[in-house]
């Protein structure tokens, strides 16, 4: 876990606002998700699970986000694959995953090249089950400082996820069964 804490100070230095919003949002959705993980009956890694919850974000930096300080020059939608980047730079490739495969409910290579996403056409979707905890777990939380700090509604996620197709609704709602706390 230090190292993972170390990690997130190395591109989020501590006087920095973004590294409060980044660090309150990660260990809500790390929290979450451990909760959900040890309710589950099947062998989950808890141990990644935390790690890859606190670190799901870190390519926050790249993007144009000034809401949440955040004055990269890539549309915030590529934080994902920023994020494996950087992860994969840095030696921690399963967690690099997490990273690229936890936008929305998951991403298609087809998707995205129907909707003409700045993305590479590649496959973006949550695999392992650890993958989909953490998913799962961050479309509760808003790193947006102004929005609520709290976890939305199993109700306010669908309706933000209809926005994308009836399609990711299924999916979470898929999720919610399994995970639903």
């Amino acid at each position: 876990m230090t190292q993972v804490l170390a990690l997130l100070d190395k591109y989020y230095p501590p006087e920095e606002p973004t590294h409060g919003i980044l660090l309150a949002h990660s260990r809500a959705v790390a929290a979450m998700a451990l909760r959900i993980a040890c309710r589950l009956p099947q062998t989950v890694d808890l141990v990644f699970v935390e790690e890859a919850a606190l670190l799901h974000d870190i390519g926050i930096r790249a993007v144009h986000a000034p809401e949440i300080g955040c004055r990269g020059t890539l549309p915030y939608l590529c934080h994902g694959v920023a994020g494996r980047k950087l992860l994969d730079a840095e030696g921690l490739p399963r967690h690099a995953l997490v990273c690229e495969r936890h936008i929305g409910v998951g991403l298609s290579a087809a998707e995205i090249r129907a909707q003409r996403l700045p993305l590479p056409a590649r496959d973006m979707l949550p695999l392992s089950l650890e993958e989909e905890i953490v998913t799962y777990a961050d479309l509760f939380f808003s790193k947006n400082p102004r929005k609520s700090p709290g976890p939305k509604t199993p109700e306010q996620v669908r309706k933000a996820l209809l926005r994308h197709g009836a399609e990711k609704v299924a999916v979470f709602d898929a999720w919610h069964a399994r995970f639903g706390l």
